[in-house]
């Protein structure tokens, strides 16, 4: 499948306005294939450009993200991904130096949440929540909304979920698949 110029000229523009290309523009090339990777099989059947943006502005940045840390240029932290440059911070961090009684407390910032990237995950995450609740209601035999809670929301693998819900594994695997592509259609 080949993506359409407009599609490709909105990759690139995401790609080059998130804040970690910036002294990143080298992996240009891997940012843009790992991001056209990740949202072709769902790119065609999204028509609400809002919607396609949303969705392809979170693909982005996940995949600028796996491409830094498969670089060596990014680790994971207890909550957030850092430069391997940089040195790592705990919540707060209070330094003294020995050689004197001064003492300095630093507080950190997070930028990754504007208030429109608040406002995009509340509204992606306001949609998923209510196509899951169409989908289970629709559907209510299916339990999707107990499978989705035990994955996503508990962390149980297929295999706990699948005992738990008195049904086989394959068969929760199918339902989370089914389910996935019910909620990608809800997007359109």
């Amino acid at each position: 499948m080949e993506l359409a110029q407009d599609k490709i000229n909105l990759i690139e523009r995401l790609i080059k306005t998130n804040r970690k290309f910036v002294n990143n523009e080298d992996l240009y090339d891997d940012f843009f294939n790992e991001t056209c990777k990740r949202s072709l099989p769902i790119i065609s059947t999204i028509s609400s450009d809002s919607t396609l943006e949303v969705y392809l502005k979170k693909v982005a940045t996940s995949s600028i993200l796996n491409v830094l840390k498969d670089s060596g240029r990014l680790r994971r932290t207890r909550d957030s991904y850092v430069p391997t440059k940089d040195v790592s911070l705990d919540d707060t961090t209070s330094y003294s130096n020995v050689y004197s009684n001064i003492s300095i407390h630093y507080d950190p910032i997070d930028f990754d949440n504007g208030p429109e990237d608040v406002a995009i995950k509340n509204e992606v995450l306001q949609m998923v929540v209510d196509s899951l609740h169409r989908i289970n209601n629709e559907e209510p035999d299916e339990k999707y909304l107990d499978i989705y809670k035990l994955r996503y929301q508990e962390g149980m693998t297929q295999a706990e979920i699948a005992k738990e819900l008195g049904l086989s594994q394959s068969e929760v695997s199918k339902r989370l698949f089914k389910l996935m592509q019910k909620i990608k259609n809800a997007f359109n």
